[in-house]
C-alpha cells in the first residue's frame, strides 16, 4: 500500500512538473495569468510556471501578418461609385497590449482600415483615386498606424489592390483617352506642317536673295561692259575726229560705211519678218565700199612709204606690189 501511494505521488509530481513547463515556439509569445490576472509574457523557448497557479492566457503571433480588405463600394467626391479592395501588413510589437487592449485584434484592424478607406477615397475625385494610389496608401497608413499604436501593433504597409469604376465610366474614359491622343496627333501633325512651311519659306527666301545678288552682280557687269563699250566708242570717234581734223577725208567715209553696214545687218537679222523690202541704191553701197577701199589703200600706201627708205638704207630688196596694192 505504501509503495502504491509513493508511486502515485511520484506520478502526480511528474504530471505537475510537466504541466508547469511551457515551451514557446519561435515567432510567438504567450501571456501568463495568475488567477486570471496578467503577470508576465512567456518568450520563445523553455518557461516554467507552476501549474494551477499560472496559466497561459493568449498565444500571440509576433510575426508580420497580412490581412485582406474585402471589396466594397465607395462613392467619390464627384458622385462616382467605384469598387475597391486592398491588403494590410501589420506586426504585433507588444503581446500584452495586443491581447488585453482590444477584444478582437484582426476584426478591429479590418474595420478600422475599411472605414478610413471610405473616408480617404470619398474625399477625392474619380480621376484622383485612379492616379493617386500612393497618396491614398500613405494617408491610410498614417491614420491606421496612429490608431493601432495603443494596441501594441505596428502597421507596416497599406496597399489598395484594385479600383474598378463602373463600365459606362470606363467606356467614357476610353473615348476621352482616344480623343486626347487624336488631339495630340493633330497638334503634332500641325506643328510638323508649320515647321515644313517655315523651312520651305526660308529656302525660298534664300533662293530669292541669291537670285537678287546674282541679278545685281549681272547688272554691275553689264553696266561695266557698257561703260567699256562707250569708252571704246568714244575713243574711236575721237580718233576719227582727229583724222578728219588732220585733213584725211577718207576716215569719215570709213566711219559712215561701218555704221551703214551695221544698220543693214540689223535689218537683216530682225525677227519681225523673214523678208524685208526697202529701197537701197546699189551705186551708193558701191560708193561706200569704194570709200572704204580708198581708205585701205591710203593706209597700206602710207605703211609702204615708210618701209621703202628703211629697206634702201639696209640694202634689202623691196617686193613688187601685187595687183590690189598701190605703189607709194
Amino acid at each position: 500500500m505504501a509503495a502504491t501511494a509513493a508511486l502515485f505521488i511520484v506520478v502526480l509530481v511528474l504530471f505537475y512538473l510537466a504541466s508547469s513547463i511551457k515551451i514557446v515556439r519561435q515567432g510567438y509569445q504567450y501571456t501568463i495569468e495568475h488567477f486570471g490576472r496578467f503577470t508576465a509574457v512567456a518568450r520563445p523557448g523553455f518557461n516554467f510556471f507552476p501549474a494551477f497557479f499560472y496559466r497561459v492566457g493568449r498565444r500571440v503571433n509576433m510575426m508580420e501578418q497580412v490581412l485582406d480588405i474585402p471589396g466594397q463600394e465607395i462613392i467619390t467626391r464627384d458622385n462616382a461609385m467605384v469598387s475597391t479592395d486592398g491588403v494590410v501588413f501589420f506586426q504585433v510589437l507588444d503581446a500584452a497590449k495586443a491581447a488585453y487592449e482590444v477584444s478582437d485584434l484582426y476584426n478591429a484592424i479590418l474595420n478600422l482600415v475599411t472605414t478610413n478607406l471610405r473616408t480617404v477615397m470619398g474625399s477625392m475625385d474619380l480621376d484622383e483615386t485612379l492616379s493617386k494610389r500612393d497618396e491614398i496608401n500613405a494617408r491610410l497608413l498614417g491614420v491606421v498606424d496612429h490608431a493601432t499604436e495603443a494596441w501594441g501593433v505596428k502597421i507596416t504597409r497599406v496597399e489598395v489592390k484594385d479600383i474598378r469604376p463602373p463600365a459606362d465610366i470606363v467606356n467614357a474614359m476610353a473615348r476621352q483617352m482616344k480623343a486626347e491622343r487624336e488631339k495630340r496627333a493633330s497638334i503634332l501633325e500641325a506643328e510638323g506642317s508649320r515647321a515644313s512651311e517655315i523651312l520651305r519659306a526660308e529656302g525660298q527666301k534664300q533662293s530669292q536673295i541669291l537670285q537678287a545678288e546674282g541679278r545685281r552682280e549681272s547688272a554691275f557687269r553689264d553696266a561695266e561692259a557698257r561703260e567699256r563699250e562707250a569708252e571704246a566708242e568714244a575713243k574711236a570717234t575721237q580718233m576719227v575726229s582727229d583724222a578728219i581734223a588732220g585733213g584725211n577725208a577718207q576716215a569719215i567715209n570709213y566711219f559712215i560705211a561701218q555704221k551703214y553696214v551695221e544698220a543693214v545687218s540689223q535689218f537683216a537679222t530682225s525677227p519681225n519678218a523673214k523678208t524685208i523690202l526697202f529701197p537701197v541704191e546699189a551705186t551708193q553701197l558701191i560708193g561706200t565700199l569704194g570709200g572704204i577701199g580708198e581708205l585701205a589703200k591710203d593706209a597700206i600706201g602710207g605703211a609702204q612709204a615708210v618701209a621703202k627708205p628703211a629697206a634702201k638704207a639696209s640694202g634689202t630688196v623691196v617686193r613688187r606690189p601685187g595687183p590690189f596694192e598701190t605703189q607709194g
